[in-house]
């Protein structure tokens, strides 16, 4: 793996990854194009660096806004606590039972890392990014309908439970983007565009520790003898993911806050076509 190869992988990881257009299918693409094994242990560190640097990318990007609304008090901390707990609670439990669904139904007797390869195939992520791009343009077509003055200044609890859930729905399936989803369905539900954006990447600081978590166990049981020399490369990675993302969460904010929250809709329709015809060709 080149630094070329490793700063593209972070360029586009960082850019998808805060991006309503799903990080993991565009990122399995582009390793599917580069010739790039997923499964390796090199390939495994890289990622959990990746997500390191977005990870610290939201927290930057958002910090100040966070102690205004969510930190400014006692009473607003506590409130967005039960709020992250009820949507974190429900995001495990949907996902956690999809998981079980899927392997008892779909992939009966599949290992559970042969699972896990399987929902990187291209065939598997094209319907979840057009899956992800239909619920953007309907969130998007709603919104634009709606006064400014009937959108919910606060989110609800039970309004939490919902972006919780479809957070849920969201863990198993390569290409429907959990950011899409959230900021989509909190959307829908009437939760002002600021706020909803800002609830939706407090649960993704919440998750990836988790997330990174789970692939620094993948990597406690491989051969680390490489680890070496992907460790410098893989950190320089991390550099520019977060670069990336900081760039996409200004991006995205513009998009949201002028109604153009339907465009990444559209990208995704038309980039679950592209992936469709890369199925189709053998990759």
């Amino acid at each position: 793996m080149s630094l070329l190869q490793v700063i593209l992988l972070a360029i586009i990881q960082g850019l998808a990854e805060l991006l309503p257009i799903s990080s993991s299918a565009h990122v399995v693409v582009a390793e599917k194009l580069m010739g790039l094994d997923p499964s390796s242990p090199a390939m495994t560190l890289l990622l959990v660096m990746l997500h390191t640097g977005t990870m610290f990318a939201v927290i930057v990007y958002f910090w100040k806004q966070w102690k205004a609304t969510f930190f400014s008090d006692s009473e607003a901390l506590k409130r967005f606590v039960w709020l992250a707990v009820i949507a974190t609670v429900l995001t495990g439990i949907v996902g956690e039972a999809l998981n079980k669904v899927i392997e008892h139904t779909i992939f009966k007797g599949a290992p559970h890392a042969q699972l896990e390869d399987l929902f990187g195939h291209l065939g598997v992520v094209a319907p979840a990014l057009l899956a992800a791009g239909i619920l953007i343009l309907v969130a998007g077509l709603v919104e634009g309908r709606r006064p400014d003055s009937e959108e919910s200044p606060e989110i609800g609890f039970g309004q939490a439970a919902v972006i919780g859930a479809v957070q849920g729905l969201c863990l198993p399936f390569r290409g429907f983007s959990r950011s899409g989803a959230t900021i989509s369905v909190g959307i829908l539900q009437g939760i002002k565009k600021v706020r909803i954006e800002s609830f939706s990447f407090a649960l993704a600081v919440i998750l990836t520790p988790l997330a990174i978590g789970r692939e620094a166990l993948r990597l406690h049981h491989a051969d680390t003898s490489g680890f070496a020399h992907a460790a410098a490369p893989s950190l320089l990675g991390m550099l520019f993911s977060f670069l990336a993302g900081l760039l996409a969460l200004k991006w995205l904010s513009s998009w949201l806050e002028r109604g153009r929250w339907y465009y990444f809709g559209i990208y995704c329709v038309l980039a679950s076509i592209v992936v469709f015809i890369l199925h189709h060709n053998g990759y």
